[in-house]
């Protein structure tokens, strides 16, 4: 992504040091495709008259993973290349937080119909990123680690991202910035809570009812002697 992008979504803030920057392109390697949704309408005005415009990115991310002291850097916790699914929506600014609740409610649905303990955090200001207003966690539980793991997360961001990025809408008189919200479908890390939670004693691992079809209806995953 050009730096204008990165820097207009708010990436290029206190957790620049995580982003791999190509300098012979004067271009970054995105850690989210946030940052490639939210840049998909920058200096437009969009038509939201009927409702929230939303869109799903798929992509392969990358992420320095600077400052984690080693934590989690064994397994696919913590990689520096992963794909993620993100959703992305721009509504109007009055309509942000029911559209945030949206995505915490598919995030939710989601955990649920994989049979997954999970618990949700409303994150305290000090730890929101740079654009994000209100941010909640989705975390769900390692046996193996006896701790939460985040597996998930949405953020509204207001009209920051909008406002850095000139995405507006008309109104009565003029234009105003929208609102953006985004939030986190899957990723890799998801199969760590999967398999921790789902695995048997004998070894195999339990498929919820939800993956079976696409796993040739199979009800559990057996190990290979």
């Amino acid at each position: 992504m050009r730096p204008e992008t990165m820097a207009g979504t708010g990436f290029l803030g206190k957790h620049a040091e995580e982003i791999y920057y190509l300098e012979r392109d004067d271009m970054y390697l995105v850690g989210t495709s946030e940052v490639a949704l939210a840049g998909y309408h920058a200096d437009e005005i969009i038509d939201l008259t009927d409702g929230p415009k939303r869109y799903a990115g798929w992509s392969a991310c990358y992420r320095r993973e600077a400052g984690s002291a080693g934590r989690d850097t064994r397994g696919i916790i913590r990689v520096h290349q992963f794909h993620k699914v993100e959703m992305f929506s721009y509504a109007h600014a009055e309509d942000a937080a029911a559209e945030h609740e949206r995505f915490l409610s598919i995030e939710e649905e989601m955990l649920t119909a994989l049979e997954l303990p999970y618990r949700v955090i409303d994150t305290a200001a000090g730890d929101l990123g740079s654009s994000a207003a209100r941010k909640f966690d989705c975390e769900a539980w390692l046996p193996s680690q006896e701790r939460w793991m985040e597996v998930t997360s949405t953020s509204n961001c207001t009209t920051y991202q909008a406002r850095r990025l000139n995405i507006r809408e008309r109104v009565e008189k003029g234009t105003t910035a929208v609102a953006t919200i985004n939030g986190t479908i899957g990723t890799t890390r998801w199969l760590v809570a999967l398999l921790e939670n789902h695995q048997q004693a004998d070894g195999s691992v339990y498929v919820p009812a939800i993956l079976r079809p696409y796993l040739g209806g199979v009800e559990y995953l057996q190990p290979v002697a």
